[in-house]
């Protein structure tokens, strides 16, 4: 079977003549050229050698492009002067190149490419590079010299690659020999690790002169296997994983491997935990080839434009060192996200030519006198931002006195809001490579609202009101010393409640968060393993807050006028993980809290009272807004917010001088774990209390019911609430004594 072996055509007369000898068993065979398909037909009959040549009966080659409607041309394959039977000069039997691969045989044009050919299409400038790996696999290579004709050629009819690759500069990887390619066939970038990460505008720039100008089909990246650049990387990521800590760079090989590190983390992150570095390093080599593709997606539009338009395609391939095979990835998984980019060049490219795009504003930065950004605007800068940081390629920084006094004169316009931690390895400026005027930045330890949250919240409502930012980011990070301090203060069984100073009030009051973040885990999670996923836990808890006890937040959130995100900050790679909304916003929306807390105490919207707490001096509260001060104590409750316990003399004077005036009688269970003051976050005098097992009328009803009529009689209280509780013991015993009754 023909399918079965590979004939290559060398110099020798022997081997061309077992060629012929053998295609004339075929009626015809397909050949690709890189501008058509070609069909090369043998009649019948025996092939000879001659002195001028080598002879055979006269072939044809009907010639016509791949698609085309056009009617094919037959020519005959004669030699100048000749007549049939053909006789092929020997000078020109080392053009006539064949190879049997793929479904036919490949046939080299005689000469080199110049920009006078027709370009091929993607796919058959794909096919191209795969014929020619495959040659030189099979130490068979066609491309092994040219001639002055060749040479002249291509000086006076100019270039016109049909492919671009993007290569490594490993000199064990010879891009034109690994193709077996000849001049004018291929252009050829090359730098260590076939990345984008520092001088990307020479690689992009030259692609798109490539694309646009030499109108190139196919763009290759292509890494290869025991890729110096990668290994190096993937250690110097794994180093620091284990602590070890890496000195700041002092040479430009140290930049570019830093900058590789966040292709080793993503590697990392795939692969599972097991993985040694020798697999982390092979693996990264293909998560750097995609790094590389989506990069160019995303920071050109002219790259962008020919793949939409299907005039260009991006693929990825690995060269084995070993076999010599490249083997061809495809294009990237995630090339149609990348595609809707909307950069349209590279960021050290951005930055010198002032590139609107990056909304700096019409005076160099963001002012008041600039457009606002909606909110996934607002993101896509973010993520770009911390992109350019994580690569080293920050452009910010470059300020002048006129951006300083624009600044002054106009006043701020924040594209978004960062709440983030206080810690001093996350600079929030920096990490989005923002200038001054585009972040409006609230920090603390731990980036929460646990204590001092009127603050945050009076704060974030100023910047998406009279400063109209319509994105709001709640920003952790990783090895977040106060999320730690408050998950092994929360595991400490031996932890004292007494809070002894503000720092203990703080990682008290978090401890909710490491508690969620343990019930998220299986059995037997580490205290580490709990406090990093407290860091997430941590942020949607702030997220919730924010949505829950300000009206402000939630109506514009409800509105689609702007946007609540988390993010989580890695301070090993720079990288920022945007985590997105809260799973729980839908809910968190249906709050009716207008105020934080604290404010609400403090402003008196917690009706405490004209002394502080509530005395018969003050007003009657009616039945709707006593509904109203349970549920905010409740939530107050519920978020570890509670504010009651604020009792001194004054207050309970009061109480003994006016008389009590409860806005509500609770009718509850006396289970011990469902203190009823406590629940409703309530201070003495605000809620008349009466309790049984059960929360039941059935026996001693007579003391239940004189008792909420002096309430709302003598005391004109206007809301009566009965409260059940789960897992209630009374309820629970009943209802075993009424089935074992059934059962008799």
């Amino acid at each position: 079977s023909c399918s079965a072996f590979v004939l290559f055509l060398d110099r020798s007369a022997s081997a061309f003549v077992r060629l012929l000898s053998a295609m004339r068993h075929f009626q015809f065979f397909q050949h690709a050229y890189p501008h058509g398909v070609a069909t090369l037909q043998y009649p019948q009959g025996a092939v000879t050698q001659h002195s001028l040549g080598f002879v055979c009966p006269t072939p044809t080659l009907d010639v016509g492009s791949v698609g085309s409607t056009q009617p094919v041309q037959r020519q005959p394959i004669v030699a100048a002067g000749s007549q049939s039977p053909a006789i092929i000069p020997r000078q020109q039997a080392p053009s006539i190149q064949h190879s049997w691969c793929d479904a036919g045989i490949a046939v080299r044009p005689p000469n080199v490419r110049t920009a006078k050919d027709p370009q091929p299409v993607p796919e058959e400038a794909l096919k191209l590079l795969k014929l020619g790996n495959a040659r030189y696999v099979a130490g068979t290579p066609q491309a092994v010299s040219t001639d002055a004709g060749m040479r002249k050629a291509l000086f006076d009819h100019g270039q016109a690659p049909y492919a671009a690759i993007v290569g490594c500069a490993d000199s064990r990887c010879p891009v034109d020999t690994v193709f077996d390619a000849r001049p004018g066939d291929l252009f050829v970038l090359r730098n260590a690790g076939n990345t984008c990460t520092h001088a990307e505008g020479s690689i992009v720039g030259s692609l798109e002169f490539c694309v646009a100008h030499l109108k190139s089909s196919l763009i290759l990246v292509m890494g290869h296997t025991k890729c110096g650049a990668i290994h190096a990387a993937t250690k110097a990521y794994l180093d620091g994983q284990e602590g070890v800590d890496a000195a700041p760079a002092s040479s430009a090989l140290e930049g570019l491997l830093s900058g590789l590190g966040s292709v080793a983390h993503q590697a990392a992150s795939d692969l599972d935990k097991s993985a040694n570095a020798q697999a982390i390093a092979e693996h990264a080599i293909e998560v750097n080839v995609f790094n590389t593709i989506n990069f160019l997606l995303q920071f050109s539009q002219v790259i962008r434009a020919k793949v939409q338009h299907g005039e260009v395609q991006i693929h990825g391939g690995i060269y084995d060192l070993e076999t010599g095979a490249v083997r061809f990835l495809g294009r990237s998984p995630k090339e149609a996200a990348f595609l809707s980019s909307q950069m349209g060049m590279p960021p050290t490219m951005s930055g010198a030519s002032g590139n609107g795009l990056l909304m700096r504003g019409m005076h160099g930065v963001r002012t008041a006198a600039d457009c606002s950004v909606n909110p996934k605007d607002a993101l896509k800068l973010l993520q770009a931002g911390n992109q350019r940081f994580a690569s080293g390629s920050p452009l910010a920084g470059r300020t002048n006195l006129n951006m300083r006094k624009a600044l002054v004169d106009f006043g701020q316009a924040p594209h978004a809001t960062i709440i983030g931690c206080a810690d001093s390895r996350c600079p929030i400026e920096s990490i989005f490579d923002a200038m001054p005027g585009e972040l409006f930045v609230l920090r603390n330890a731990g980036n929460t609202c646990t204590h001092a949250e009127g603050s945050m919240v009076g704060s974030l409502e100023f910047s998406i009101g009279p400063l109209k930012s319509k994105l709001i980011l709640v920003l952790g990070h990783t090895k977040c010393g106060a999320v730690h301090g408050a998950t092994k203060m929360y595991l400490d069984t031996k932890r004292s409640t007494e809070r002894g100073s503000a720092l203990e009030a703080l990682l008290h009051d978090l401890g909710c968060v490491a508690q969620d973040a343990q019930a998220q885990l299986a059995r037997g999670a580490s205290a580490d393993e709990i406090a990093e996923r407290a860091i997430k836990v941590n942020v949607f808890h702030t997220m919730n807050f924010l949505l829950k006890f300000s009206k402000i937040v939630r109506e514009k959130v409800r509105d689609g006028e702007i946007e609540l995100h988390g993010g989580i900050y890695d301070l090993t790679t720079g990288c920022v993980e945007f985590l997105g909304q809260s799973p729980l916003q839908a809910e968190v929306l249906e709050s009716r809290t207008c105020l934080p807390p604290s404010i609400a105490v403090a402003s008196g919207n917690v009706s405490r009272g004209m002394h502080g707490i509530r005395t018969s001096a003050d007003e009657i509260v009616f039945a709707a807004d006593a509904m109203r001060l349970l549920k905010e104590g409740n939530e107050r409750f519920a978020v570890g917010q509670p504010m009651t316990g604020k009792v001194d003399s004054s207050m309970r004077r009061a109480l003994v001088e006016h008389g009590q005036a409860p806005h509500t009688a609770v009718v509850g269970c006396a289970d011990s774990r469902v203190p009823i003051d406590t629940i409703f976050d309530a201070m003495p005098g605000e809620l008349f209390v009466l309790r049984n097992a059960g929360n039941t009328c059935t026996h001693a009803e007579g003391s239940i019911a004189g008792s909420l009529e002096f309430c709302v009689g003598a005391l004109k209280t206007r809301l009566i609430f009965v409260l059940g509780h789960t897992k209630c013991g009374a309820v629970a015993g009943a209802t075993q004594a009424f089935l074992s009754g059934m059962k008799k």
